[in-house]
């Protein structure tokens, strides 16, 4: 079971950000969510079964890898790799649904509901939904459907229905509105399995706290493998939870520079990107406070990434407390700079990464290169890229061919 770690100030905040700003209608159901989490990190059985969980069902722990051939590439410090890729159903989301499954069990709930962008938070749901013999809905935006239709497939097979939004952008928020719409006719007998780290309390601190596995996971073997902590960590960072697992249990390490990747699109003007932290301001998304891309009328901005599970205009209130408090350093990737990197490390590792793990990869390979070969960049590599090979296989086909040119004249 992973070890709570203490937000500052009141419950459910991290300094300024976070709380509760929901419906009257989701309070009981958020209460018991509170009271269950407490209970259960109390109760050892709880625990044991969680590890087996993810010992047995998720195939944890998940490998460290030295990128040897892209550290030699790079010239600069040595680049380790913490293959989320490698856990079943091919992310680090499913550490956090096992555990929200449990507790979904615990409230003698039978049914999940989920939002789902790249698709693999609802492919994760989906599977612990079919390991426990629960009913599954996944809200999944039109144009992520698209994108990730392989993923609808999966969930599919599973046995979880894929509910289609089209309403607004098409993608992660739209299905993230509906999915709470869904919750608040349905608390009774549903619980609502927020895949990150946002969300009104208690989510952001159960998610991280499930997620810490990977930061745990990742400390203890680079004290054992290279004898010492790495010098930098780099995580992508949409809501925030492969981040927050990787980050959290590096945190009090003050030597560790923690660095997470937010989405620049087509560039940081209005609309073209998703990079919450590093362009937006304090306001309210999905029942917490964090930062938020709005207009000027604070309304919700649009928001675009290469990335599906990365097109969200808001991030976990942990994150933005990190941010104020100058812990951990966001920056951002481009769609162009991503797709970049999934061929560097495809063609230097024979590892495919996810267009969301991308972003981290472009990011630590440029922080790598003003280092000295003494040095450590430790990479979370939060998910494999075969869900995005089409959409990768398009993308690289519209960069091959000259601007202006006919179907014909590209051949």
């Amino acid at each position: 079971m992973t070890t709570q770690l203490q937000s500052p100030g009141r419950e459910g905040y991290f300094g300024p950000f976070g709380g509760q700003f929901v419906p009257e209608t989701l309070r009981a159901a958020l209460d018991q969510l509170t009271q269950e989490y407490h209970a259960a990190q109390a109760d050892p059985a709880f625990a044991k079964e969680f590890d087996r969980c993810l010992r047995e069902i998720a195939g944890r722990p998940s490998m460290l890898y030295y990128a040897g051939r892209l550290s030699e590439q790079v010239g600069g410090a040595r680049i380790y790799l913490k293959r989320e890729d490698l856990n079943h159903t091919g992310a680090h989301k499913i550490n956090n649904t096992l555990g929200q499954v449990l507790l979904c069990r615990r409230m003698g709930k039978k049914r999940v509901i989920a939002e789902t962008g790249a698709g693999q938070h609802g492919v994760a749901t989906a599977t612990a939904a079919a390991v426990f013999g629960l009913t599954c809905d996944v809200y999944m935006g039109a144009e992520d459907m698209r994108r990730q239709a392989l993923n609808v497939f999966r969930m599919e097979l599973m046995g979880a229905r894929v509910v289609r939004v089209d309403s607004g952008q098409r993608t992660l928020k739209d299905a993230t509105n509906e999915a709470m719409r869904d919750w608040m006719g349905s608390v009774a007998h549903t619980h609502y399995i927020i895949g990150s780290v946002v969300g009104p309390h208690p989510f952001p601190t159960i998610v991280r706290d499930f997620q810490s596995c990977i930061g745990r996971e990742a400390r203890s073997q680079m004290l054992q493998t290279a004898g010492r902590l790495p010098d930098v960590v780099v995580a992508c960072v949409g809501g925030g939870s492969n981040a927050a697992g990787m980050f959290s249990p590096f945190i009090a390490d003050k030597e560790v520079e923690l660095l997470g990747v937010e989405a620049g699109g087509t560039g940081l003007s209005f609309g073209r990107h998703a990079a919450s932290i590093s362009c937006g301001r304090p306001g309210i998304l999905h029942g917490s406070l964090s930062f938020v891309l709005q207009d000027e009328d604070g309304q919700t901005a649009p928001v675009h990434s290469i990335s599906a599970g990365l097109d969200y205009p808001g991030v976990g209130p942990e994150h933005a407390w990190w941010h104020q408090m100058h812990r951990v350093r966001y920056t951002t990737c481009d769609d162009a700079a991503a797709l970049q990197a999934v061929c560097t490390l495809s063609r230097a590792e024979g590892i495919i990464p996810a267009l969301e793990s991308a972003h981290a990869v472009s990011a630590a390979i440029q922080r790598a290169a003003e280092l000295s070969s003494d040095k450590i960049v430790l990479i979370c590599l939060s998910g494999r890229g075969d869900k995005d090979c089409n959409e990768i296989a398009d993308l690289l086909a519209k960069v091959a061919k000259p601007a202006g040119a006919t179907a014909k004249e590209g051949r």
